[in-house]
């Protein structure tokens, strides 16, 4: 199978875990660091790196993120609190739709540098709230693409009828709330369209953002001077060991800059920073054969890792052999075929990769499932079946 090995530090914590130990997820805090210092390095220096928190909000993960991040982007009340605790005085920008007046009323209080703002109406809640204080505004719009442009993108968040951000035309309705001295302030516009986007994919994206942006600018006389581009930089489980094309995107990017001077680009990514830090480990419960077909069962499941049943693909893994095996009767083992790794929970939905060919996989042998570091623990259904929660090791930052 087509995997991305765990690192050297993460192999030998698995091999040291009890059985009681797992699972657990385990993450390499130095393999996270290199990797976001490569895409610092990767963008041409005045493009801003947001990180969005969603995809992983532990404090370790936000820490070893910020010196290489401009800022960070959250999208409720929680996580804005969170982030603001464990990464305190860095810019935050408070995202998403449906936010609450008591969340708007915290991110006042905590100085959200950047507000993006989904709807006249939550603009009018906004201005209701702050009174004289001066509030960044950014504008989600939500651009028209070709259906060529979406043809590659896992999620599509834009370009078609969605509760995200505003049609272009009722941008509009927005202009008369918002003025240069305040309390609210137009500094731009936010367009995050789709994920799971190429480089040259969101190159042309981007483009299409900033180009639209500039000429609402021109429009109307508003000087805008940010375009937050959002995230969504392809990862892709079928193919680990190949990675989104950063050195492409910084090249493209620089060009859009290039063509718009006086325009601040920014973009948000989340699962291409984080995912390839972390790996969920467990270990082989049971090997049986049903029917002709392979199956092992394995600690946990999709309750901890819900990624694989979110995405509807087969989770990325590595066998990592183990010899104890201390019982009086033979190993059950699955050898040259085809084997579906399940999880402990009541119903067949419960698995992680199905019919993936193994040389070997036994009872007691360890598991561990790549780019588990975004959108794993954080998505899944902790509580059901009350199975124990999994462990969480920090290696290395």
């Amino acid at each position: 199978m087509n995997t991305l090995p765990t690192t050297a530090p993460v192999a030998a914590l698995a091999g040291h875990l009890s059985g009681d130990d797992l699972p657990a997820y385990v993450y390499d805090l130095t393999a996270l660091a290199d990797h976001a210092r490569e895409i610092r390095a990767a963008l041409p220096p005045d493009i801003e790196l947001y990180y969005a928190a969603k995809a992983n909000p532990a404090p370790p993960v936000l820490r070893s993120l910020a010196p290489y991040v401009t800022g960070y982007e959250v999208a409720s009340g929680g996580e804005l609190a969170h982030v603001r605790e464990a990464v305190p005085q860095r810019p935050l920008a408070f995202g998403g739709p449906g936010k609450t007046e008591a969340e708007l009323r915290r991110a006042l209080e905590l100085g959200a540098e950047r507000f993006h703002v989904e709807s006249e109406h939550e603009l009018r809640l906004l201005a209701s709230l702050a009174g004289d204080r001066p509030v960044d505004v950014l504008l989600r719009v939500n651009l028209p693409l070709t259906e060529a442009a979406l043809g590659g993108a896992a999620l599509a968040m834009g370009g078609r009828p969605s509760p995200f951000g505003l049609d272009p035309d009722r941008v509009e309705d927005c202009l008369p709330l918002l003025t240069p001295d305040g309390p609210l302030r137009l500094r731009g516009i936010h367009a995050h369209l789709a994920s799971g986007l190429d480089a040259p994919a969101q190159t042309a994206v981007a483009a299409r953002i900033a180009d639209w942006t500039r000429a609402l600018s021109a429009r109307h006389g508003l000087d805008l001077t940010e375009v937050n581009v959002g995230g969504g930089m392809g990862v892709d489980y079928t193919r680990p060991g190949t990675r989104f094309d950063w050195k492409a995107y910084g090249e493209g990017l620089a060009d859009v800059a290039g063509r718009h001077p006086g325009l601040t680009l920014r973009i948000e990514p989340g699962r291409a920073l984080t995912a390839y830090c972390g790996w969920y480990v467990t270990e082989v419960l049971d090997l049986k054969h049903s029917r002709g077909e392979a199956f092992a069962v394995l600690r946990g499941g999709t309750h901890h890792l819900r990624t694989p049943a979110a995405k509807q693909h087969d989770h990325p893994f590595q066998v990592l052999p183990t010899a104890d095996w201390d019982r009086d009767w033979p190993r059950p083992a699955a050898r040259d075929e085809p084997v579906t790794l399940a999880g402990q929970l009541c119903t067949p939905k419960d698995v992680l990769a199905r019919g993936v060919p193994v040389a070997e996989l036994r009872a007691g042998d360890r598991v561990a499932f790549a780019l588990a570091g975004a959108y794993a623990w954080n998505i899944s259904h902790h509580d059901f079946l009350m199975h124990p929660k999994p462990g969480f090791h920090y290696l290395g930052g």
